[in-house]
């Protein structure tokens, strides 16, 4: 649904973006990440539109964003990281207002702008001011309006910024549910731990340049060289795990702290079967048995190196 090729924008002798090369298939939620400074409001205004790249080409299900940019506006939804509302305007104003923009006929406007009010959990505030709500609010109106025309794909530029942690929790929620409706979404983001729990894949970018991209445990594997086993025991000391797990051709290096045991493991999966068999056939009170994944924000610590354009 999204393509990116060979994208590279210089503002004078400055580049920004640097031969930039990703893809998103339909119905996932890419989380696009990295530095201040590394490009991501560059790439993501190119694609929304806004921006005439140097170099390379950008294609939104099908249309070209440079050739056919009206053919690109009416099927992506933005949602730019800062966002102004207008004095004296109603929330149901608002979003007509977007909705005549996209050239949605009057009959069929009111039913729209309800049923994006009830998805957002915004139907109360239907006749509020909209320079009266508060920050996660106005969040959550700006999302509504990228939804009046329903695109099939939204490119959200730090949608949870500045929001409190319950409103952020919602947030990620609502895109969740825009995911089971079949949108595909790009959003960046600096809060990773949330970033990790709903993204189907993931981009890291770094002076403009893509330094990884795909599925987080795509990427985990290829920044590590070992897979990492943890055993939690129920009771008892650790002493026939640790002996058990010692005695494996798959694990390199044992660790046991309380009633947990932390394995280098250098095998496949079949020898986590294996060695979960193991410990049960001997007795071993296992808990639970299950590989540690890196967290996203270790796999971006490892992955960049600090720099900014």
């Amino acid at each position: 649904m999204i393509e990116v090729i060979n994208f590279t924008k210089h503002y004078g002798d400055f580049t920004a973006v640097d031969d930039l090369s990703f893809s998103i298939g339909e119905g996932e939620i890419f989380g696009f990440i990295g530095p201040n400074g590394a490009g991501k409001s560059t790439t993501i205004r190119f694609l929304a539109t806004l921006l005439r790249p140097t170099s390379g080409e950008g294609r939104i299900a099908g249309h070209s964003v440079t050739d056919d940019p009206m053919a690109v506006r009416r099927v992506i939804g933005f949602m730019p990281d800062d966002f102004g509302v207008y004095d004296g305007m109603k929330v149901w104003e608002f979003l007509d207002f977007f909705a005549v923009a996209y050239e949605i006929p009057r009959g069929v406007r009111r039913r729209i702008i309800g049923e994006v009010l009830e998805l957002l959990d915004l139907s109360h505030k239907r006749d509020d001011y909209v320079n009266g709500l508060s920050k996660g609010m106005k969040q959550r109106l700006c999302l509504a309006k990228t939804l009046v025309h329903d695109p099939p794909v939204l490119i959200l530029d730090e949608p949870a910024s500045g929001l409190d942690p319950r409103a952020r929790l919602e947030m990620k929620a609502l895109l969740m549910e825009l995911r089971r409706m079949g949108k595909t979404i790009l959003v960046s983001s600096h809060i990773l731990s949330e970033l990790a729990d709903f993204c189907t894949s993931i981009g890291v970018i770094e002076r403009g340049r893509l330094l990884a991209a795909g599925s987080i445990r795509d990427i985990q594997r290829q920044i590590r060289a070992h897979r990492v086993l943890k055993v939690e025991l129920t009771e008892g000391p650790t002493d026939r795990a640790v002996a058990i797990l010692q005695d494996d051709p798959a694990i390199r290096s044992v660790e046991a702290f309380g009633q947990s045991v932390t394995a280098e493991f250098h095998g496949v999966d079949e020898d986590m079967g294996r060695l979960l068999g193991r410990l049960m056939a001997a007795g071993v009170p296992v808990r639970s048995f299950a590989e540690e994944p890196l967290s996203l924000e270790e796999v971006f610590m490892m992955i960049t190196k600090g720099i900014v354009n």
